[in-house]
Order: C-alpha cells, then sequence, then structure tokens
C-alpha cells in the first residue's frame, strides 16, 4: 500500500450537513446488507450517519493514514465502533475472500481518475445480489474551482456515471437528489466562483434548501439535482 494525503479540506465543513445526511440515508438504508463496505470513510460522518449498529459488520476503508487516526478517534467513543472496523487502504489491498452485502462510496467515486477500473475492482467484492450505492456531485457543466481544489476528478449525470460501472450490473435506482441546491451551485458557478464554501454557507443550505428539496424533489420525479444516487444489484 502507497501512502496517500487527501488534499481536500471540505469534510469537517459537510460533517454538519445533518439534513443532508438524513435526505440521502433515507433512501440509501433500504438496501444496507448485513456486511458493508464504505470505500473512502474519511473522518467517519458518513458512517456515523449510515450506520445504526444493527450490521454484523462495517468496514470503513480509507487511503489515508492521518484521517484514519481521525476516524478512529471519532469513532471510540461511540457504540458503532463494536460492528466498525477501519482500515487503511484501498481496494486493491482487501484480501480476494472479503465479500459484502454492500459497498458504498459516498461522495468518493469523482476523486478516482479511473472510476471504471475502481468500480469493476468493488464488484469482485459484492455477493451475489448485493449493491454498489454511489452518491456523486452532478453535471460536469457545474465543475468549479472548489471541485478543483478539493481533488474532483469529474461530475456525473446518469449517463457517464452509468458508463462508469459495469454493464452486468443490474439498475436499481438512479436519479438526481437536492433540486435548491442546483441552484445554489448555479450561483456559485456563474457569479460567487467560490473555491470553498463558508460554514455559514453549509448551515444554510443544510437546515433551509435541504428540507425544500427533500419535499419538491419527488413532485419533479428527481428530474434534477445537485447530486446523483445511483444503486446497482449484482445478479
Amino acid at each position: 500500500m502507497s501512502n496517500f494525503n487527501y488534499i481536500g479540506s471540505e469534510l469537517d465543513l459537510f460533517s454538519e450537513a445533518r439534513n443532508w445526511k438524513a435526505y440521502y440515508g433515507s433512501i440509501i438504508r433500504r438496501y444496507l446488507g448485513s456486511e458493508v463496505l464504505e470505500v473512502g470513510a474519511g473522518i467517519g460522518a458518513t458512517t456515523q450517519s449510515l450506520c445504526q449498529g444493527n450490521q454484523k459488520r462495517w468496514i470503513c476503508l480509507e487511503p489515508d493514514p492521518n484521517l484514519s487516526n481521525r476516524l478512529k478517534s471519532s469513532l471510540m467513543n461511540n457504540s458503532l465502533l463494536n460492528c466498525c472496523e477501519i482500515k487503511v487502504g484501498t481496494l486493491v489491498d482487501l484480501s480476494h475472500a472479503e465479500m459484502f452485502d454492500s459497498i458504498i462510496y459516498i461522495d468518493v467515486l469523482e476523486h478516482i481518475e479511473d472510476d471504471i477500473h475502481e468500480t469493476r475492482l468493488a464488484v469482485n467484492h459484492l455477493r451475489k445480489g448485493g449493491v454498489l450505492i454511489v452518491l456523486a456531485p452532478a453535471y460536469q457543466w457545474l465543475f468549479t474551482p472548489f471541485d478543483e481544489s478539493i481533488g474532483h476528478y469529474r461530475r456525473y449525470n446518469k449517463n457517464t456515471l452509468s458508463k462508469a460501472v459495469p454493464s452486468t450490473l443490474e439498475s436499481v435506482y438512479l436519479k438526481y437528489v437536492d433540486c435548491i441546491g442546483l441552484v445554489a451551485s448555479i450561483s456559485n458557478r456563474l457569479i460567487l466562483k467560490s473555491k470553498m464554501p463558508s460554514r455559514q454557507q453549509i448551515l444554510f443550505w443544510d437546515k433551509y434548501m435541504i428540507p425544500i428539496s427533500r419535499q419538491i424533489d419527488p413532485l419533479i420525479l428527481h428530474y434534477f439535482g445537485k447530486s446523483i444516487l445511483g444503486i446497482w444489484r449484482k445478479c
């Protein structure tokens, strides 16, 4: 395993986006099986949001040793540590015998240069009937200095995200989420051109925009949104 240092600095900011995590969590949780692999677990904000302690095993895979140490500290006083196991590395560092019911990439796949190779590796660790879950930023035309500053290689639409996933998987769910957040992203793209949102901006988006998006997204059939969520099953 080679040393890896994450260049982004947004993890602490978005860790406070509780409404956002609750929103996508309400969609994802029903697909989580007994044994889960979370790729790019970061500082554990997603782990603590999605893992409710009823899984048999939850592997937090994080290539950055410094983030892994923070992850361990953040879970140390949390009962989730009983089912969570932290591993430093990437998929290539896992044993071929390691198999999971669910593999999740929450705002992670866009950080991986060869995303197609990554998802092919992931499928090798999925049990039959298991699911691959990807949440990622939407629309390449929205790519901003912020994306670049935190190490994004791309943003996705339905077509590009589908192409990044092996065609042998069955599509279960592929929709855009957070339509109101998309308006904020467009404003940043055209007007603010900010490299990093402030804590106040994140809290405003999470407190006021996400609840509205959660109501409107189903009404517009998830036709557009700031993020895209895809779920595929291994047949």
